[in-house]
């Protein structure tokens, strides 16, 4: 019997190593579409504002000195990521470098860690088990074994780069480095090299706009056309006569207001994002100039701070993206026939 238990464990141990051995490959085949995906999203929409801002600003700015860097230095962080170089249409951000270097290092990670696959996991395949098997449960525990094995692909590889380029923004050099001028108070940064990837509202929108792509085409195979529909307008319960066209009128109602809402979606979801990590990277920068001489004491509360909101803010898009699939994707249980005695 022993013995016959000891195969049980070790068969059943095989398979789970199998198991996360194909979520790491997906994890890690994902994050190259995704990343190639914002990007590309994040730079026809900074080209196209590139192309609309020009044709305003010459024609309000006059010859004469320039006023406009004092402004540039009392708001800080300016809300457009800076246009570092561009190859025909193709504008490359400060904020694209910072995601082309974040993708890379991990794809990277995820190939050292899965290069050489053990039965006990150690250093980095201990630690990349132990995120994806982590978030796979904590993510079954809310939309389902059905399906988190559908849409774990997606969860799993936006909260990793979210978190990880929340915590790239961080890092010294990001902002800090670049093309300035010197002023009696020092040298000031005009052009950054490296922006925070979030803090540039065309990567969040790109992302908020990839999950609505996913979300409809989830929704459609797991309920259909019809049941998309239903699940927007048709009323829920059991009525009869008067109250069930009343409830009719009503849930049609609520269902176009519901449309309204998830038109919205995209729009809340990138600017909550935006905001936090753009509010966030402001006040690191006032917290520096606040006091001259101590600008690298009192921003240390501030990135405890930091580093505590951009695992937040990575863990909210991942669950409000996942809770709006789930409300989506849901089946309407049946009730269960009166037994007949």
């Amino acid at each position: 019997m022993s013995h016959r238990k000891a195969l049980r464990l070790f068969a059943s141990i095989g398979l789970a190593r199998q198991m996360s051995t194909l979520l790491k490959f997906k994890v890690t085949v994902v994050s190259v579409v995704l990343a190639l995906a914002f990007m590309s999203l994040g730079a026809e929409v900074t080209a196209a504002a590139d192309r609309t801002l020009p044709s305003v600003s010459p024609a309000s700015s006059k010859p004469g000195p320039p006023v406009v860097s004092p402004e540039k230095e009392e708001h800080g962080l300016s809300q457009k990521a800076e246009e570092i170089a561009r190859f025909a249409s193709f504008s490359i951000t400060n904020s694209i470098v910072v995601t082309w270097i974040v993708a890379i290092g991990l794809i990277v990670f995820a190939h050292l860690a899965t290069r050489n696959m053990r039965p006990v996991p150690g250093g980095m395949q201990n630690l990349f088990e132990w995120l994806v098997e982590s978030l796979y449960s904590f993510l079954e525990g809310i939309i389902g074994p059905h399906l988190v094995k559908r849409t774990f692909w997606f969860f799993a590889t936006i909260f990793i780069f979210i978190l990880t380029t929340n915590w790239m923004g961080l890092l010294p050099g990001v902002g800090s480095i670049g093309w300035g001028h010197r002023t009696s108070d020092g040298f000031v940064i005009d052009h950054p090299l490296f922006r925070g990837v979030n803090a540039d509202v065309n990567m969040t929108l790109a992302m908020a706009l990839v999950f609505f792509a996913c979300w409809i085409v989830w929704a459609l195979q797991e309920v259909g056309p019809a049941g998309f529909l239903k699940e927007l307008f048709a009323p829920k319960g059991e009525t009869s006569g008067m109250l069930k066209l009343l409830m009719i009128c009503v849930f049609f109602v609520a269902g176009c207001l519901e449309v309204v809402s998830i038109l919205i979606r995209p729009l809340s979801l990138s600017f909550r994002l935006y905001g936090n990590v753009f509010a966030g990277e402001n006040l690191l920068e006032a917290m520096a100039k606040m006091v001259p001489g101590f600008g690298w004491l009192l921003p240390i509360p501030f990135y405890l701070l930091e580093l505590l909101v951009g695992l937040v803010q990575a863990l909210v898009f991942m669950l409000l993206t996942a809770v709006f699939t789930m409300l989506i994707c849901q089946h309407e249980e049946k009730a269960p026939a009166l037994a007949h005695h």
